[in-house]
């Protein structure tokens, strides 16, 4: 038996080569990998010996030679086959072991097109394909965590098809998502990362229960480690629908840095929204907009749940908590709560990924899009309209609503007051319908809007939202601008004696 082992990734390497020669195979290696097991003191071949031909083109050509892919391809379960093999002098390859050259840590680190191109694995992903194509025969190994896989199947005599076949699909995921991060990283080079093929490639977290709806299956997917490294389950199980709302209130939560801020989300929407001088205070003010909605929603907090905050936040049924860190105290406190799901990120502070590019299905495929962020400056920088000018408070409430409505279902309106949310409506089909909504949903809840901040995340077509917006006592408002009646809305406005500031850019989330 023979195995073919060159690897990029060198960590477990040398002890899985020592297992393998004390299983009765003989080990083929290049370069490095080949240098490294020899200075262990395993008895290696260099793969030049088997190919019969020098590494040449610095390295370049190495494997890609038909004793090296003759070995790997030809079946066992042909005489045919066999009989060429022989014939031809060709050795069977029983097990491959390769991982491919770092390109997505030479692109992280450098900008140098030669070195980039230089770190182009060409004989690494033929070989992968080459052994996966005969996984009937041969095994192929492409991720350091299964050495001790392989090794256990070997050792057991359990290596069955069926786990060949297993390690045949992964190296197949290998290989693809190699040549499409290759791809997409040509593409945004030259082509504005807009080329004629796009790739979306994540990784397996874990099975959620369904999907949307018990019929559908569903799973979670991640890019770059997201949830592996920041995404811990405490208690209950994740589900489908959880994962879409975490996502919505951890974007809100997170983008006031390292501000006390709690965000309440009930089926993809905002419902609350508070950033208080501590997390307790600000959960019990976000819970104010809309207590009714907040039951059986989805909290997520930008900080450490300790057991006062639990406590508090055990008083009504929720759902879901996400946070940076929720204390060992607090957890017993919710223990109590049957239903209740519990994720942390073991960080301090909620951390984002900040995905470059955004994506959205659409019957028959997908558009694709550069990912929309608010940038910090955005409402500081917000062109002054009116005669007065905002309040130091104001300012502050600008900010909060501006972000929460540019993260918020269009059309949508965010009216904050004194830091906290105090009416939203979103997903509507006219803007002033969305006015109307947040401030009937305020009345009903009891809140007082007069004195708030209103934002839109695009402009106002007429002024009618203005003209609401004043009879609920409305005195600053934040919106893009651009419309061909904005000279109307500053004339309502300094009617009005309000501040009316345009921000310049549009945030649609449809």
């Amino acid at each position: 038996m023979r195995a073919l082992i060159s690897v990029s990734d060198k960590s477990g390497i040398e002890n899985f080569a020592k297992e393998l020669v004390a299983l009765g195979y003989e080990i083929i290696s290049t370069g490095g990998t080949y240098n490294k097991l020899k200075e262990a003191g395993i008895a290696v071949i260099e793969a030049n010996e088997v190919t019969k031909f020098p590494e040449c083109f610095e390295g370049r050509v190495k494997t890609l030679n038909p004793y090296i892919h003759g070995g790997i391809l030809h079946r066992r379960d042909k005489q045919s086959h066999l009989d060429q093999a022989k014939e031809l002098g060709v050795e069977g390859i029983d097990l491959v072991c390769v991982n491919l050259y770092p390109f997505k840590a030479t692109i992280e680190k450098t900008d140098d097109f030669e070195e980039i191109i230089e770190n182009i694995d060409i004989g690494g992903p033929a070989m992968v394909r080459s052994a996966a194509k005969n996984f009937d025969s041969v095994i192929i190994v492409t991720d350091v965590a299964d050495y001790d896989l392989v090794l256990n199947n070997l050792k057991n005599n359990t290596n069955t098809v069926e786990f060949r076949r297993d390690m045949m699909i992964k190296a197949y995921e290998h290989t693809a998502a190699y040549d499409a991060m290759i791809a997409n990283y040509m593409n945004k080079r030259f082509n504005n990362a807009m080329g004629a093929k796009q790739f979306i490639v994540g990784s397996k977290v874990f099975d959620t229960r369904y999907g949307e709806n018990p019929h559908q299956k569903g799973a979670l997917y991640e890019f770059d480690n997201q949830f592996t490294s920041k995404f811990i389950t405490l208690k209950g199980e994740a589900s489908f629908n959880n994962m879409g709302d975490i996502s919505g209130a951890a974007k809100i939560a997170a983008a006031f840095g390292k501000e006390p801020a709690v965000c309440i989300v009930k089926h993809g929407n905002p419902c609350g929204f508070a950033i208080k001088d501590n997390l307790f205070d600000s959960y019990v003010e976000a819970l104010k907009c809309d207590p009714v909605s907040a039951f059986g929603g989805v909290v997520a907090v930008n900080g450490i749940v300790d057991k006062e905050l639990a406590i508090k936040m055990n008083e009504i049924f929720l759902e879901v908590v996400f946070a940076a860190q929720i204390t060992p105290e607090a957890q017993e406190v919710f223990a109590s709560k049957k239903r209740i799901k519990l994720f942390e990120q073991g960080t301090q502070y909620l951390e984002l990924a900040n995905d470059t590019y955004d994506f959205k299905r659409v019957d028959g495929g997908f558009v694709y899009q550069d990912a929309d962020f608010v940038e910090e400056d955005e409402v500081r920088n917000a062109e002054l309209k009116s005669t007065r000018q905002a309040t130091q408070q104001e300012i502050k409430d600008m900010e909060i609503a501006y972000k929460i409505a540019s993260l918020t279902k269009s059309n949508c309106v965010v009216y904050v007051k004194n830091s906290a949310m105090v009416a939203v409506g979103m997903g509507m089909t006219s803007r002033v319908d969305a006015s109307k909504a947040a401030l009937r949903k305020a009345e009903d809840m009891g809140l007082d809007v007069s004195g708030a901040v209103l934002a839109s995340e695009a402009f106002f077509p007429f002024r009618d939202s203005i003209d609401e917006a004043n009879k609920a006592g409305v005195k600053c408002v934040i919106e893009p601008g651009g419309s061909i009646r904005d000279d109307e809305i500053i004339e309502a406005a300094n009617e009005y004696n309000m501040a009316l500031y345009f921000s310049g850019k549009r945030h649609f989330l449809h």
